[in-house]
């Protein structure tokens, strides 16, 4: 999820997820309006490689509605599997422009609002809010800049590396459809204000229901603030993305594995390794 959850995403941009998988199964056309649905199931929730202290698997549903000239507009709603309070988990709504400078040279700029409930377990609830610009560059592979500008009740700031590789792997029906895997690594810096907000709001829903404290990471014993760390620039963590897809004219089937590896300067758990798998469907209309 650009939950990601983009994702991360947060949050979620799905319009820029099945564009790097469907451009190569697709035949040059005139550009045209279209509309896409998209459906995710996540084993956990991600945020720049990080997770909160307990599990969060998911499902989101998203639309996508982009136009010719380069502009679009999503909207995405999560389900939480372990939230039996309700239906809905968070929804965000996005709307970006997407600014083709050569063949080979692309830029996004993009803004995004998601809407948590006030007793959200979310990592990144703090921050509801984000800005978005990025920068691609395709030869061999694709390199890219991507910087977030998150805010709300607190402010980060992200700085994303990207180095990408498309691999056609085949078909199983004539010029009708193709096989990809596309190999990713990032590599994330940024400021960790949201997870001051993240304690101390989980602290305060454990106090409210007489639940002992949990020794969360990066927070000393006996203490329910974070020190300065969170105010400085450090690098928070790697990460490898494979993603399998299959592509139509129309549609598109994905299976991604994500492996991401903290920094020892990741407040949510210093030098830990996490593991992601995400499957997702995309129809365009």
């Amino acid at each position: 999820m650009r939950y990601a959850l983009i994702v991360a995403l947060l949050a979620g941009l799905c319009y820029q997820s099945v564009q790097a998988q469907t451009d190569t199964a697709q035949k040059t056309e005139k550009p045209s309006t279209t509309f896409t649905l998209g459906a995710l199931y996540s084993n956990n929730a991600s945020y720049y490689g990080q997770t909160a202290a307990t599990a969060m698997p998911y499902l989101a549903a998203s639309g996508t509605l982009q136009f010719p000239f380069g502009l679009y507009i999503s909207s995405t709603a999560y389900r939480l599997l372990n939230d039996s309070a309700s239906f809905v988990s968070a929804t965000s709504a996005s709307i970006g422009m997407s600014i083709p400078f050569s063949k080979k040279m692309t830029a996004d700029l993009a803004y995004s609002h998601t809407f948590y409930p006030s007793s959200s377990s979310f990592l990144q609830a703090a921050n509801p809010d984000n800005a978005i610009a990025s920068l691609k560059y395709k030869y061999w592979m694709t390199t890219g800049i991507r910087g977030d500008y998150a805010f709300g009740k607190q402010q980060d700031l992200f700085l994303t590396l990207s180095n990408e590789k498309l691999i056609r792997l085949g078909s199983l029906s004539k010029n009708k459809d193709i096989i990809t895997l596309t190999p990713a690594i990032e590599v994330v810096a940024g400021t960790q204000h949201f997870y001051q907000t993240y304690v101390k709001e989980r602290y305060l829903q454990l106090s409210k229901l007489g639940l002992p404290l949990p020794l969360l990471p990066g927070v000393p014993v006996n203490s329910q603030t974070i020190t300065e760390e969170a105010t400085r620039f450090d690098l928070l963590s790697y990460t490898l993305r494979v993603p399998l897809a299959y592509n139509r004219s129309h549609y598109m089937i994905e299976v991604e594995y994500q492996l991401s590896c903290l920094s020892n300067k990741a407040l949510t758990g210093p030098s830990e390794t996490h593991s992601f798998v995400n499957c997702s469907f995309y129809y365009q209309f």
